[in-house]
Formats: structure tokens, C-alpha cells, sequence
């Protein structure tokens, strides 16, 4: 791997190099033998100190830590997206060169995944696995060192590759693949290759670990979505029904446009690929959700107001974070002689986005306040706060969450913190609901 001279290495090399020259000079003029070995003695002595300050155990430290950040930070983009074809390729072409081997080579359990360097034509991608070595590697789950084509367990038809070091990858304590390091010969593998081999094996493992951390997180996110839906489908279906079946008898037309709603509301709910929206989508589904509870509780007892900047409409946001809130206020803040105000306000509040969901119900006391975010029990505190806000917090980050302010007698206000403005996602396509 390439590396940039320090200033005392440029320095040093410069003064060999005229010390050397004026002691070639004195040489040829005759001059006095003195001169010419002392010019010789303090160019050697000069020769004798860069290697020193090459050669110590501390700079060859730093300088195998610094390559080993550098390879770190360059492969984990291709490993978060797991072991495959296209992020092995791209590995082994970034480990070649910090290497004195002339072919990397990653493998799963059964085919050539990448392969970079010598004899390429000889490797295709995704082929099945041939070798011996790697076989071996895979059963036993530990390093090989083939120092000869037996070993190796390959043709000899393949003359320039007759060495190799072979490296387990794990995920959950077992092998799924394996790190291969060829030689031209068995004297080209020691300790320092062997050392680095492992090193660089580990530095896989531990990113294929991450990779899989992050998958599991967001098939956990999906699960909280899933979940979400099913907590609020089943008593709401109920009284939704029964709602358009008695306004089928006393008003008939409005009963045909709550049907209609009702259909593109829960197509829109229940599509398995909505785990993000934009947040007009999203205020928009939770507005037919209102609709069907005003048709059901009566125009006059819920009253609705949305003021939301413009320019928030088309941000990416999860997508069903708004209604439950407005469920649980629907559900839970009524009261029986008043209507009840309802309001989603949406704003850039010093460079962070702010989405308010507020209602002028009865409040909760301090006690259940502190429990909101802290369970998940939807009989507790409706559908579960706790839910939404790891779902901010998965989504936009761990600036982003949820906070509960009420007051009994008074209403409810939830904040939602979405994270600064500069780093939301606009969505540029349409994807705003055209369907109302």
C-alpha cells in the first residue's frame, strides 16, 4: 500500500544524497582520504538512522493500525449490505493491494463470491468451491496454510498461484465463508502475512456482524409496524362497519363515500410496503381514520385542525405515526358532554423538524405520563406510545423521539422530534395521496 514520505525521511534522504555526491567529488579530485571518509561515514550513519526510525516497532505499529482504519472504513459500505457477490467483489479488490499476496479470493459456503488478482480467468464468479484448502477451512473452522498445489488441493495446470492462506468468516459462531490469500510460493508466507490474514479476517467477521445487527434491527421495525396494524384493526373494523350500516338506511350517499374511504384506508394501511411514506401521505390517511369516527360519534363532537409548513408535506417519515396518537385521543381524552379539538400542527422549530398532535380532552395524571413511553401495553396507554417512538428513533436517528405533555382536565400534547431539518429526506417523485 502506497504511503506519503514524512518530512524527516525527505530531509534525510536529501542529505545521503549530497554527502554521497561530495564524497564521489572529493574521490575523483584527489582530495584529502580524510574528507572522503568522513563524508561516507556520515552519509552510512544517516542511512543507519532512517532505517531505525522505519524499522522500529512502534512505527511499524502505527503504520499497521493506520492501514488497518483505512481498509475498515473502506470496506464497511460493501460489508453492511452482508456477504454477496457484489460486496465480496469489491472487498477483495480493496485487500489485494494492502497485501504481498497476487490474488484475494472470498467464499461462501459453496460457490466463488469475489476473486481479484492472478489467474482471474481461472476463478469465475460464482462457481462452486474446488480447492481442498477451503473445504478443509470450512469443516475444521480454523486458519489453513497450503504451502504447496497438494496442499491446496487444486489442479497443477494453475502454475503461478502455489501458496495460500486460508481464513475462516463467522456469523453467529459459525463458519460462513471463508477470506483466501494466494502466493506465487510457500517463502512468501510468514509470521506478518499470516498475522495480517487474521487481522483482516476478523475485521470481516465483525462487520458481517454488524451488517446482521442492522438487518435484525429493521426486521424489528417492520415487526412494530405489523403489530401497530394489528392493534388498531379489529375494534375499529367493528364499529366502522356497523357506522355505514346504519347510515346505509338514513343517508345512504354518505354512506357510499364512507365505504369508498373505508376501502382505499385500510388498502392503504394493510400494503405490506408502507413502511415509509411522506408525512402528507400520512396526514392524509389519519384525516379518513377522522372521518370515520366523526360519521360515528357525530360532525359536531370532533373538531379538526391541521396546520403544517408546506415544505414539511413531502419529507420521508414512517408511516403510522400520527394516527394511533389521534386514535388514542379519539379513544380515550372524549368527553361525553363536549366535543372534542383535534390538532396536527407541523413546523421547522429551530432547525428541527416538530410534529405536535394536541387535544383539549381530559389529560392524564402525572403517574400515567410517566408510564406512556415505558410500556407497551395498548390497554394501558391505547396504542402503545412506546412503539411509535423506537420507530422515530429507528427511523431518523437517536436525536429523534417522543415526548408527552398533559395535564388533567386540560388535554394532551405529544411532540414528535423528527431530527434536524438538513438531514430529512425531501421525496422529489409524487408520492403525495391523489386518492381523496
Amino acid at each position: 500500500m502506497k504511503r506519503s514520505l514524512s518530512l524527516v525521511e525527505i530531509v534525510v534522504i536529501i542529505a545521503v544524497a549530497v554527502l554521497f555526491a561530495v564524497a564521489v567529488i572529493a574521490l575523483l579530485s584527489n582530495a584529502h582520504p580524510v574528507v572522503v571518509a568522513f563524508c561516507t561515514v556520515a552519509a552510512l550513519s544517516l542511512i543507519m538512522l532512517m532505517l531505525r526510525l522505519n524499522l522500529s516497532p512502534d512505527r511499524l505499529r502505527a503504520r499497521q493500525s493506520e492501514r488497518t482504519l483505512k481498509l475498515a472504513a473502506q470496506t464497511l459500505p460493501f460489508m453492511q449490505k452482508g456477504l454477496s457477490i457484489e460486496s465480496a467483489q469489491e472487498v477483495c479488490k480493496l485487500l489485494l493491494p494492502a497485501t504481498e499476496a497476487s490474488a484475494v479470493s472470498i467464499t461462501d459456503k459453496e460457490i466463488i463470491l469475489g476473486y481479484f488478482g492472478r489467474e482471474m480467468k481461472s476463478h469465475r464468479i460464482g462457481s462452486p468451491i474446488t480447492t481442498e484448502a477451503t473445504k478443509r477451512t470450512i469443516a475444521e473452522g480454523r486458519v489453513q496454510i497450503a504451502r504447496s498445489h497438494e496442499e491446496i488441493g487444486r489442479s497443477k495446470t494453475f502454475k503461478l498461484l502455489q501458496a495460500a492462506i486460508c481464513v475462516p468468516l463467522f456469523q453467529h459462531e459459525e463458519v460462513v465463508g471463508v477470506l483466501k490469500f494466494y502466493y506465487r510460493n510457500a517463502q512468501q508466507i510468514n509470521a506478518n502475512q499470516l498475522a495480517m490474514a487474521e487481522g483482516l479476517g476478523g475485521l470481516l467477521d465483525m462487520q458481517l456482524r454488524l451488517a446482521e445487527l442492522e438487518h435484525q434491527r429493521e426486521l424489528a421495525a417492520k415487526m412494530n409496524l405489523k403489530a401497530l396494524q394489528a392493534q388498531i384493526n379489529p375494534h375499529f373494523l367493528y364499529n366502522t362497519i356497523n357506522t355505514i350500516a346504519s347510515l346505509i338506511r338514513t343517508n345512504p350517499q354518505h354512506a357510499r363515500i364512507l365505504l369508498r374511504e373505508f376501502a382505499v384506508f385500510y388498502r392503504q394501511t394493510l400494503e405490506g410496503s408502507m413502511e415509509e411514506t411522506t408525512l402528507d401521505w400520512e396526514i392524509n390517511q389519519t384525516l379518513r381514520y377522522l372521518g370515520f369516527e366523526k360519521a360515528r360519534f357525530g360532525s359536531d363532537q370532533i373538531i379538526v385542525g391541521v396546520e403544517v409548513d408546506e415544505e414539511l408535506l413531502n419529507i420521508d417519515v414512517p408511516a403510522f405515526i400520527i394516527q394511533p396518537l389521534v386514535e388514542n385521543a379519539v379513544a380515550h381524552a372524549r368527553r361525553v358532554d363536549e366535543p372534542l379539538h383535534v390538532y396536527i400542527r407541523g413546523s421547522i422549530t429551530g432547525q428541527r423538524v416538530v410534529i405536535i398532535v394536541e387535544d383539549d380532552g381530559i389529560g392524564m395524571p402525572e403517574s400515567t405520563q410517566m408510564m406512556a413511553l415505558k410500556v407497551s401495553d395498548p390497554e394501558r396507554t391505547g396504542v402503545a406510545l412506546k412503539n411509535v417512538a423506537e420507530r422515530l428513533e429507528g427511523f431518523f436517528g437517536k436525536n429523534a423521539g417522543l415526548e408527552v405533555q398533559s395535564e388533567v382536565n386540560v388535554g394532551t400534547r405529544i411532540i414528535l422530534n423528527l431530527g434536524l431539518w438538513d438531514s430529512c429526506k425531501v421525496v422529489k417523485d409524487d408520492k403525495s395521496d391523489n386518492s381523496r
